[in-house]
This record gives C-alpha cells, structure tokens and sequence, in this order.
C-alpha cells in the first residue's frame, strides 16, 4: 500500500463556491465538496459554528498551487 505523504490541507482554487475550504477538505479525505459544504451549512444553521469554523480556514488555510 503506498501512502502519499506530500497531501496538504489547501483550499481549492478550481472547485470553489465561495473560498475553496470546503472543497479543499473534501480533496484532502477523497469525498464529495457536497458533502462537506452541506455539513458547514448544518453546522452553521444550528450552532453558528460551522460559520466560525469556515471563516477561520478561510483565513488560515493556503491556497493551493494551480498545478495541483
């Protein structure tokens, strides 16, 4: 089994709705952006959280390379 040691949590510059974190996330675990982005909107809806959360990616997390 060979493990890619290189994956780094960047948000998306090519499947991005707002900022890219969502579909940032979901290429770094291998599922679908929908799934993350309907999470966010959960989390956000009932808790306030998910929006917290999203902004705190949005500024921390790089932007990925276009190459990648």
């Amino acid at each position: 089994m060979v493990h890619n040691m290189d994956k780094k949590l960047t948000r998306s510059t090519d499947d991005k709705k707002v900022a890219g974190v969502a579909a940032g996330i979901a290429a770094y675990f291998g599922i679908d952006a929908t799934l993350v982005r309907v999470l966010f909107v959960l989390f956000a809806l009932f808790s306030g959280f998910g929006l917290f959360v999203y902004l705190v990616l949005w500024i921390f997390m790089p932007e990925a390379d276009n190459a990648e």
